[in-house]
């Protein structure tokens, strides 16, 4: 029963961490919030414009990558071939757009949308949309890089 207590505990001083940061963001003050979609926003940029290399950038080098339908890819080579993967198809397109953000102290968090599109089999263009959620760590030399991402479409 204690440990029980204990662990609901430490979730509701997670939690209560995480509302704080986004508060503040949502009044304007947090600006390590804003710093944080402004580089989400910079990674879907090179997304759209199929930037293999700037893409892989944004993950730390001990990045974890959990791709949909995909294994997990551990560490920055490993998600830059996933990246690869996607861009050589000539028709595939994806952007994202960042909900939500927060952080406490050099660790922080997006979370978004995803529109991605590619032509099937058929020749016709099939589009999805999802979800994701990256978790960030702010280096010594004080830029965001993500060390994990997940993403998954939503369901038809």
């Amino acid at each position: 029963m204690k440990r029980n207590t204990v662990v609901l505990g430490a979730m509701l001083i997670a939690i209560a961490s995480l509302a704080v940061a986004r508060i503040g963001f949502a009044a304007g003050e947090d600006k390590n919030a804003k710093e944080l979609i402004a580089v989400d926003d910079d990674w879907s940029n090179a997304a759209v414009a199929k930037d293999v290399d700037r893409v892989a950038s944004f993950y730390a080098q001990d990045a974890v990558a959990f791709p949909p339908d995909e294994p997990i890819a551990v560490g920055n080579v490993a998600a830059r071939k996933v990246w690869a993967n996607y861009f050589a198809d000539p028709s595939y397109q994806i952007s994202w757009k960042t909900t939500s953000a927060g952080v406490v102290k050099d660790t922080g968090w997006t979370a978004g949308t995803f529109q991605d599109s590619s032509k099937g089999s058929d020749g016709k263009t099939v589009a999805k949309n999802g979800k994701y959620v990256c978790v960030w760590r702010k280096g010594a030399d004080g830029k965001w890089k993500a060390i994990r991402d997940i993403w998954n479409y939503d369901s038809k």
